[in-house]
């Protein structure tokens, strides 16, 4: 019987089975297949629901990689490679028909 917070089983009275955690309250990484449907209609999409998620990613994003005690450059690079693959992805279809151009 593998203990979920200790390492020793001879105190564990926490384990795998004993501890359920509900749905809702599921990071989306641990969310099995056959609950996503319902994990997915428990998320709230009001308009301060979306702005309080942006935000927390916003906030968890700057606390991992802009304010820590060694910062280096990766986590500026990351924002800048997904601003051009947004952009990319955004004017793709121009680049698209600009290959197929012929130029005479």
């Amino acid at each position: 019987m593998p203990c979920v917070l200790l390492g020793d089983c001879s105190v564990g009275i926490f384990s795998h089975s004993s501890v359920s955690v509900p749905v809702k309250d599921k990071k989306l990484l641990e969310v099995k297949l056959g609950e996503l449907p319902s994990w997915i209609l428990m998320r709230d999409f009001s308009p301060s629901g979306i702005l309080g998620a942006f935000q927390r990613g916003y906030y968890r994003y700057y606390n991992k990689y802009i304010n820590v005690r060694k910062g280096s450059i990766s986590g500026i690079t990351m924002v800048l490679a997904c601003y051009v693959l947004f952009n990319y992805c955004i004017s793709y279809k121009h680049l698209k028909h600009e290959r197929h151009r012929k130029y005479h």
